[in-house]
Formats: structure tokens, C-alpha cells, sequence
């Protein structure tokens, strides 16, 4: 009886040529539609479940009310405001029923704690006047209760007190630093080429206003799906990537759009990774670009993410800052545009190995350059000798012809007409 075939493929069979130090090739397979962890615009594309400790976030209330929504803050603050009013307006009515205000058939010699509350609708008339210090001038406290005074004092400072936080949550929501981040723009994709003959990730910032961001840092994270050789599975595994600026140690200066280049060494996330490889991937870039804002002093954060689809392999940013009369012009319709370069399709550790494929890479697109300026020079050429041939046929067709008269004697006599 012929044994019957494992189940597992013979490509993850333990066998030599798994610990041999000969590279396999590489194995693609069709990559499953992976859901982002950064979106474009920056929006963390996660949901918190299940939290059972809901108190935690009334213990930091004003941060709970800033980082609600607007129209949930607005009822809030209209509520605390309407529910203070009428809070203290049951105060006013108890104490003026206690004190016999209400009373229509009191004593005429009898001093009354208010004058003009004599129902409910009054003393919430009256608490709105108290908390916000309108004063009418209609109702007013007499020193013959003590106990409207002390409510007197205490309706002011809670109202101080409310107004202070309200006001303040309303301040810090319509100053939050994510709203400086709305003019701080990335390139719609990010491009893979060489520069100085090495594998370079590159992406494109910018500022639309003419305050700056100072102490700009940009940071970037490749946020890949792993398994650790224990088996553990790691959904999102966060890998810190090197730029140019990180490792000279300073932050960028912001005044014009800037390239941000990530230099693909044995270090780099991206260092085995091939054009194909890139395709198949389901890896993600998250650029964060962190600052303090000039005018307010407030730190900000925009972010942004480049999935494989949105990584174009073999391009290059084009200029689009240009010196006009004297002044630097910058032009933010081609801040995303890229065009077409000689880039090697192999990996980064592929390059290293082998230094030729570069080489050869460039000596093919030296000579694809020069087929094509040759092209067009014929071309040039064709266009130029036909245009010269139809000119001399229109003017072969614009001559005057001549005709040959007979005369009477049988001679020839030529005559232009």
C-alpha cells in the first residue's frame, strides 16, 4: 500500500535547503484586502469594544467634553446652564415659601425675604437674574432673611464656577491643534527611486500658510501583520523608519515643501522587498508629522498612511520650486506629480549584492534616451521634408503656364499669357 501524501506543502517541508544559506526565491501570492490602520486624512481607523471601566473617563471631565462632538458639547453646555437655573430657582421658591411670601393673606406690617417672587416662574425669573447678573431691577433680596443671602452667595460662585468650564471646554475645542494639521498636506503617493545610488522611499510635505511649524519632526512607521518564532501573531506590528532628517538629529525647516527620503538599507523594513514583492505586500507607511504652531504655541499632528497600491516604484517627485523676478515661487499644482525614472525592479538587498544591476539599469535607459532622441530627431526631419515638398508642389501649382501659338507661315511662336 503506497503511503498516503502529506498534507503539508512540500515549500514548508522541514528539508536542507530550508537552513542552506541559498536564498528561495521569493513567492507571491494574491494579496487579501487589508484594512487601513491610518486613513488619508489622518483618522485612526479603530474601535474601542467592550470597556466595562466607563468611569474612568468622568474622572477627566473636561478632556471627556473636548473630545466630544459639537453638537453633543452644545447640549451639554445648554443643560448645565438650564438645569443651574432651575436648581436654584426650587431654592428661591422654598425660601420664599418658608418665609410666608407666597402667602396672600399675610400681615400688611410684615417684612417679606423678596420683593415681586410670588410664584415659581418668578424665582426662575429671579435665578437667571442672580446667575447672570441681568438685574431687572423689579425683584430684589431684603436683609430680613439671611438664609436668601447665603443662597445668594452660593448661586454666584457655582455659576462662576460653570461658567469657567464651560467657557474654557468651548475655547480648547475651537482651538484643538488638529485644525492647524488641515494645512499641512502630503503627496497623494509615495514614490520609490534611487538617489545617490541607493534604494530611496521618498515622500513630499507641505504648508499652505505663511506661519510655520517649528521644531518640525516627521516620523515614519511601517504597520505590517508578523509572527514572532514563538507563533505569536502580531495584527499590527509597528517598525520605526529612519529618515535623513532623524538621523542627522534635527528637525526639518518648513518654509516650502520638502521631500522626505528614507534611505532603504539592511535596517529598513523595506530592505527585501522587490517591485513585485511590493505589490503582494500588505504593509503600511504612516507618516506623522509633529510641530508647534508659531501664532498659538500649541503643538500639532497631522498623519497620513501610503498602502502598496499608493507606493509607485520607479518615480520621482518634479520640481515645483522656481525663482521668478528675485522671489521663490512655488506651484501646489504639481505637488504630487511625478514622472517616470530609471529604477531597478530587485530589491534593495539584491542592489547591494549585485552593484551591476544598477549600472546596467542605467547604461539601458542612457541608450532608451538616445533611440528616443534619435526618433524624434528623424521625425523632426520627415516633418520638415514633407512640409518643404508640399510647399514646392503648391508652387509648382501656382505657376503661370505657357502656351505655343502657330503662325500662318507654320512657325512656332511662343507666348506667356
Amino acid at each position: 500500500m503506497l503511503p498516503r501524501k502529506s498534507i503539508i506543502p512540500e515549500d514548508f517541508a522541514f528539508s536542507p535547503a530550508l537552513v542552506s544559506p541559498i536564498p528561495r526565491k521569493p513567492v507571491f501570492r494574491d494579496r487579501v484586502n487589508k484594512a487601513r490602520f491610518i486613513a488619508k486624512s489622518g483618522a485612526c481607523n479603530l474601535s474601542h469594544k467592550n470597556i466595562r471601566e466607563q468611569g474612568r473617563f468622568l474622572q477627566d471631565v473636561v478632556t471627556t467634553l473636548v473630545d466630544l462632538k459639537w453638537r453633543f458639547t452644545l447640549v451639554i453646555f445648554s443643560m448645565t446652564f438650564l438645569c443651574s437655573w432651575l436648581l436654584f430657582a426650587m431654592f428661591w421658591w422654598l425660601v420664599a415659601f418658608a418665609h410666608g411670601d407666597l402667602d396672600t393673606n399675610r400681615k400688611p406690617g410684615v417684612e417679606q425675604c423678596f420683593t415681586n417672587v410670588n410664584s415659581f416662574t418668578s424665582a426662575f425669573l429671579f435665578s437667571i437674574e442672580v446667575q447672570v447678573t441681568i438685574g431687572f431691577g423689579g425683584r430684589m433680596i431684603t436683609e430680613q432673611c439671611p438664609t436668601a443671602i447665603t443662597v445668594l452667595i452660593l448661586q454666584n460662585i457655582i455659576g462662576l464656577i460653570i461658567n469657567a468650564v464651560m467657557l474654557g471646554c468651548i475655547f480648547m475645542k475651537t482651538a484643538q491643534s488638529h485644525r492647524r494639521a488641515e494645512t499641512l498636506i502630503f503627496s497623494r503617493y509615495a514614490v520609490i527611486t534611487v538617489r545617490n545610488n541607493r534604494l530611496c522611499f521618498m515622500i513630499r510635505v507641505g504648508d499652505l500658510r505663511k506661519s510655520m511649524i517649528i521644531n518640525a519632526v516627521v516620523r515614519l512607521q511601517v504597520v505590517r501583520k508578523t509572527t514572532t518564532p514563538e507563533g505569536e501573531i502580531i495584527p499590527i506590528h509597528q517598525i520605526d523608519v529612519q529618515t535623513e532628517s532623524a538621523v542627522a538629529g534635527n528637525s526639518i525647516f518648513l518654509l516650502a515643501p520638502l521631500i522626505i527620503c528614507h534611505v532603504i538599507d539592511k535596517d529598513s523594513p523595506l530592505y527585501d522587498l522587490s517591485a513585485m514583492e511590493l505589490q503582494c505586500s500588505d504593509l503600511e507607511v504612516i507618516v506623522i508629522l509633529e510641530g508647534v504652531v508659531e501664532t498659538t504655541g500649541i503643538s500639532t499632528q497631522a498623519r497620513t498612511s501610503y498602502v502598496n497600491e499608493e507606493i509607485q516604484w520607479g518615480h520621482r517627485f518634479v520640481p515645483i520650486v522656481t525663482e521668478e523676478e528675485g522671489v521663490y515661487s512655488v506651484d501646489y499644482s504639481k505637488f504630487g506629480n511625478t514622472v517616470k525614472v530609471a529604477t531597478p525592479r530587485c530589491s534593495a538587498r539584491e542592489l547591494d549584492e549585485k552593484p551591476s544591476i544598477l549600472i546596467q539599469t542605467l547604461q539601458k535607459s542612457e541608450l532608451s534616451h538616445q533611440n528616443s532622441l534619435r526618433k524624434r530627431n528623424s521625425m523632426r526631419r520627415n516633418n520638415s521634408m514633407r512640409k518643404s515638398n508640399s510647399m514646392r508642389r503648391n508652387n509648382s501649382a501656382l505657376a503661370v503656364p505657357k502656351v505655343q501659338f502657330l503662325t500662318p507661315e507654320g512657325g512656332p511662336n511662343l507666348a506667356v499669357t
